[in-house]
């Protein structure tokens, strides 16, 4: 057992802070790509003071687990990680993540992240299953989420309009023994 839950080997996951998470998202979501990337919506603009509000209305009394996702070497913030919709019944959840440092893209932070995640969703909250979604446009992403142990599940052909194009919208997921038996053996 690690005995640092909420540290990978890369990155640790902590606390949301509205204050410094507010300029650094606000700063991400000016970038085209970023927000492309994540979010089936279009990019918008946000000020740090109206992503610090958004985010203060989304803690309170909030049932997700979201996480700042932060670099162990200089303890740089360089996204956020949260699991959303827990199903308790089924022992079911949604996950989501992003990376919002350019610099961090594609060097494992995301796949460390979400293994420390999927760690605090099996081992803590006794979760069965997690799951998400991505567009089959980001194979950086896709290729980080089957390392972290996701299989593809099934997919939405042209989900997404994007500058004219169709894409097809991925849903993946990991059950709770398939990585308990990749991670724990």
């Amino acid at each position: 057992m690690n005995a640092d839950l909420w540290q990978g080997k890369l990155v640790r996951l902590a606390p949301i802070d509205p204050e410094s998470y507010a300029s650094a998202g606000s700063r991400w979501a000016r970038q085209s790509d970023y927000w492309r990337l994540m979010a089936a919506e279009p990019p918008m603009l946000f000020s740090a003071r109206a992503v610090k509000k958004w985010l203060e209305k989304l803690l309170e009394g909030s049932s997700s687990h979201t996480f700042n996702i932060r670099t162990l070497d200089g303890d740089r913030l360089i996204g956020d990680i949260g699991l959303d919709g827990i199903h308790w019944i089924h022992g079911d959840s949604f996950v989501g993540i992003s990376i919002g440092e350019k610099d961090c893209w594609g060097k494992g932070y995301g796949t460390d992240a979400m293994q420390v995640m999927l760690r605090y969703a099996f081992t803590e909250l006794n979760l069965h299953r997690v799951s998400l979604t991505v567009f089959d446009y980001n194979p950086r992403a896709i290729r980080s989420y089957e390392k972290a142990g996701f299989v593809h599940e099934g997919r939405i052909r042209q989900f997404l309009n994007k500058e004219g194009r169709r894409y097809d919208m991925l849903f993946m997921g990991v059950l709770r023994e398939d990585w308990l038996r990749a991670n724990l053996t």
